[in-house]
């Protein structure tokens, strides 16, 4: 998937990354302002997230249980500056249990990730629009 995206076509966007996904570890790069926070929200909102979406950057990871009772990891990995922090955290336990894993700033835990894991990569076009590319 390479498609260019409003925030008015955020809902259409992430059914359709939710159908193209192998598996349930998403990884998302892009700067700083570009929405992956505002894209995880929505995606936890169409698997049916019932707890209160907010991004983990100060706790690493929020757990949020969905309607049909999955469990649905949210980390963020921006403070992070030593892996040696996630693996502290357990974070292997997390991405080997066929949970939904959605981390921000994976670039920070590099050596820690799966190598299946979905590369999501979200870049801010010059008319406000994004792109988002799954590799």
């Amino acid at each position: 998937m390479n498609k260019n995206y409003s925030l008015n076509d955020l809902s259409k966007i992430v059914s359709i990354l939710i159908s193209s996904v192998k598996n349930k570890t998403l990884l998302f790069y892009g700067q700083m302002g570009v929405g992956k926070t505002t894209l995880i929200k929505e995606l936890c909102r169409q698997l049916q997230v019932e707890d209160n979406i907010s991004s983990p950057t100060f706790s690493l990871v929020n757990e949020y249980k969905t309607a049909s009772n999955e469990k649905v990891y949210h980390f963020d990995f921006y403070r992070i500056t030593d892996e040696e922090e996630a693996l502290d955290m357990g974070i292997e336990d997390y991405f080997y249990n066929n949970d939904w894993c959605l981390i921000e700033w994976p670039e920070n835990i590099e050596n820690l990730l799966p190598l299946d894991a979905v590369e999501i990569h979200l870049t801010l076009l010059d008319d406000g629009q994004r792109n988002i590319q799954l590799k």
